[in-house]
């Protein structure tokens, strides 16, 4: 496995990563979330473009998982690391995580950041185990607090989820 920067051409294929991924999310009763489609091609053009949506890759060198975000308060806000289920369980969410947290120290942001569902075990629960911790209300920095507000907007508070930081 390689992780690298997304190449323009490969969008489509992170989309349907996104929807391979988000299908699990079915079985604990979520349909809202597995339906729910991925980010606009736009939304995945911005990340690359600012340079912060990275691929890892088969040895045949195809994304099968993603991970974009951008700083938020001297912090790099994971908004959102996706692994194709044929690929997952082999570390490859880990790794991602870990060569962002790389990038994001040469950038001189603090750690990461991110939002995730409580009682989704592929979510907060890994995440723990990776490491992060949960934030309370008290500790989310003002642009956090904007991501939670636009997520409750959309629908996502539906289900428990948390903001946890790692670094």
């Amino acid at each position: 496995m390689r992780i690298r920067s997304a190449a323009a051409g490969e969008l489509p294929l992170l989309q349907d990563i996104e929807r391979a991924a988000g299908a699990p999310f079915r079985e604990l009763g979520m349909a809202q979330i597995a339906e729910d489609e991925p980010p606009a091609s736009q939304v995945l053009e911005r990340y690359l473009r600012a340079g912060h949506l990275w691929v890892a890759a088969d040895d045949e060198d195809r994304p099968v998982a993603y991970l974009m975000g951008e700083p938020v308060d001297g912090a790099f806000h994971v908004e959102q690391v996706s692994v194709h289920p044929g690929a997952s369980r082999r570390g490859v969410g880990r790794a991602l995580l870990a060569y962002v947290a790389d990038r994001a120290r040469e950038e001189g942001l603090t750690g990461l950041t991110l939002t995730t569902f409580t009682q989704v075990p592929w979510n907060a629960p890994y995440y723990t185990r990776l490491g992060f911790r949960v934030l309370d209300e008290a500790r989310l920095t003002p642009g956090l607090r904007e991501i939670r507000t636009h997520e409750a907007s959309v629908g996502l508070d539906r289900w428990p989820r948390v903001c946890m930081r790692r670094g």
